[in-house]
């Protein structure tokens, strides 16, 4: 008969290796569960056949995963307000986000540019929209809404007259940029259930981000920061 001898310590290195490379691997870094309401909301925005396919507006495969990451039909918005504004690079959003969206530039963001700049906006620069991560990509933190396409991270402002205001250097830029940037948050918290701008943490110095969360079980709480 053979007997094998078995070394504790090695057995113990050898799993911890193991769990190393697990975490390493790319799972899921997050724990979280897919409210009821997501679904709801997007069902119903879809049946109302307010958001339509367009040469700026077109349905992508449906994302999933990992975890519950994803939208049952999700869009790629390159543009808003009947295309006269550009979304570079294009967006991937779930439908109630689009026409949020749409209507901050339209009803917001452009009157805006001209009351204050003297020029309307041609171009969203965009940095962030559909990715499966957590929130600030801090791990173990609570699922992003950027991981339901349920968020958009908008970074500078093009003019048609070319200039390019930025969240960044215009958050505290002259008195006109300064208006303006506070005027598109003023009215982004009209349209979205949470606006964090650089006035919010650290994390938000450089750009806006809207999402259309839930904060409490009604949906009538809203975050503007």
């Amino acid at each position: 008969m053979w007997r094998v001898s078995v070394d504790p310590f090695r057995v113990l290195f050898l799993l911890a290796m193991a769990l190393l490379i697990s975490s390493c691997a790319g799972g899921p870094s997050y724990v979280a569960q897919k409210a009821p309401w997501r679904d709801t909301s997007e069902r119903a925005c879809l049946a109302s056949g307010n958001v339509q396919q367009t040469a700026f507006l077109t349905p992508v495969a449906r994302l999933g995963g990992p975890g519950v990451c994803g939208a049952l039909k999700p869009f790629e918005m390159s543009a808003a307000e009947y295309g006269r504004v550009r979304l570079r690079p294009a967006a991937i959003l779930r439908c109630p986000m689009v026409t949020s969206v749409d209507d901050w530039v339209r009803n917001s963001i452009t009157p805006e540019s001209v009351h204050y700049l003297g020029s309307p906006v041609v171009e969203l620069k965009v940095i962030a929209s559909y990715s499966c991560r957590t929130r600030n990509s801090i791990r173990g933190a609570k699922l992003s809404e950027h991981g339901m396409a349920n968020a958009l991270d908008v970074s500078a402002f093009l003019l048609a007259d070319g200039r390019k205001i930025t969240v960044k250097r215009g958050w505290r830029g002259n008195s006109s940029e300064q208006a303006f940037l506070r005027a598109v948050r003023a009215g982004a918290c009209k349209r979205f259930a949470t606006v964090l701008s650089p006035d919010a943490d650290r994390f938000h110095h450089d750009h806006f981000h809207v999402d259309l969360a839930r904060h409490n079980s009604k949906g009538t709480y809203r975050v503007c920061r």
